[in-house]
């Protein structure tokens, strides 16, 4: 054993153990001590993600964006800004315009995300994290009633319903903004989880149970997509991406039911769907729950009624797959990752991740970890880009 995997071994018998069994525990002589995270991170400079993660819940982490392995777990692209201005700039004017990329009209507009009309570098900045508060981040969670990540005619109506509290007709500036006022969470003590937080021992478990993660770091661009074959959730089918791989880029898509961010994610894949899917090829994988309720249970799959345990046989889990495909209906075919997560841990899909997929089966764009790094219209930046490259080989053809 390495001094890296003691060093490793030691903090977690030391300090992830539940305080009752460490209690219950028989007299015996006094061990040497146990590293501190922080030492444990010195001795091993470049550790892997999932010891950052380890590391920060026993540091009393609630795992908010920016923490754990979301320091590490981010997105990786070919399509960087320095890479798209190195291949559309012709006249080097640090800005590509809309003769520079001769793409579809509908593509540029995808790009041009500031909408000025051109393409630069701020086009291709992101916010830090998927799940950032805004003002409608917070109208989308008000009015999708039924959790399904889509919101309907029908809830529109409802959410003004109940925002015209007085019955007049129409909402005021300031029934609005009181409405949609960011209020910031409360902070805990320092060490301490929050009041309705997880236990540290509940994360621990969670981190190696891989519900709240894989292990795994996943493939990065330009590294070959690793092959595998999994039967769709009806069961009349076993797909391979190698199967999949051609003349299309293949979108894969990795999510659970009990993962509320996923589910809110639920119109944006499927809109990005509708809009791709003559142009590329797109699947999911369902992956180990995140959140059930012999886990790290949240009270918002309470309120939206997705309370279930873990499944513990395949057929259990392809129901889970099945109930999810009928809620979101995304519309694009979903695959069942075997109960060893062999897939999902591979590609370090858990809870949800995004990848994009070249016709020479490499990783063009890895999405970063889940939930916070789960960003669609990000992914769309990439996919637009790696058409630029493909359609024209097809159309010479």
């Amino acid at each position: 054993m390495t001094t890296r995997s003691r060093l490793a071994r030691l903090l977690l018998l030391g300090l992830a153990a539940p305080p009752s069994a460490r209690a219950a525990d028989p007299p015996a002589p006094a061990p040497a001590p146990a590293p501190t995270p922080t030492a444990l991170e010195r001795a091993w400079p470049d550790h892997p993600e999932w010891l950052a993660m380890l590391v920060d819940i026993l540091r009393g982490s609630q795992l908010g964006p920016g923490e754990g392995w979301f320091k590490k777990g981010v997105a990786h692209t070919r399509f960087t800004w320095d890479a798209t201005r190195s291949a559309f700039d012709k006249d080097g004017d640090g800005s590509i315009s809309r003769a520079e990329f001769a793409g579809p009209d509908a593509d540029f507009a995808r790009l041009d995300r500031d909408r000025d009309g051109r393409l630069a570098g701020p086009d291709f900045d992101f916010p830090a994290h998927a799940l950032a508060p805004s003002p409608g981040m917070g109208l989308f969670h008000a009015a999708d009633r039924d959790g399904d990540g889509k919101v309907s005619l029908e809830e529109f109506e409802g959410l003004f319903r109940a925002l015209d509290r007085d019955g007049a007709g129409f909402l005021s500036q300031d029934d609005l903004r009181q409405a949609f006022a960011h209020r910031p969470p409360s902070k805990p003590a320092p060490g301490k989880p929050a009041a309705d937080g997880p236990s540290r021992w509940t994360l621990v478990k969670g981190l190696f149970r891989q519900e709240i993660g894989s292990l795994q770091h996943g493939p990065r661009p330009d590294e070959p997509a690793p092959d595998f074959a999994l039967r769709t959730a009806d069961g009349k089918d076993e797909v391979t991406l190698a199967g999949l791989v051609g003349p299309r880029p293949v979108v894969l898509v990795f999510g659970n039911f009990t993962c509320g961010p996923f589910r809110g994610q639920a119109g944006n894949l499927e809109k990005l769907h509708r809009r791709y899917k003559d142009r590329a090829t797109f699947v999911m994988v369902y992956v180990r729950e995140a959140h059930p309720t012999d886990g790290w249970q949240m009270d918002g799959n309470d309120r939206a009624g997705v309370s279930l345990r873990q499944p513990q046989t395949y057929a259990e889990r392809v129901g889970v797959a099945q109930t999810c495909g009928r809620a979101l209906n995304l519309g694009f075919p979903m695959l069942v990752d075997t109960l060893d997560d062999a897939v999902g841990a591979r590609y370090s899909g858990m809870p949800g991740r995004l990848y994009l997929i070249d016709p020479r089966g490499k990783v063009a764009y890895q999405g970063g970890r889940g939930p916070f790094g789960f960003k669609p219209a990000e992914l769309e930046q990439s996919l637009l880009l790696l058409l630029r490259q493909v359609e024209p080989q097809e159309a010479s053809k």
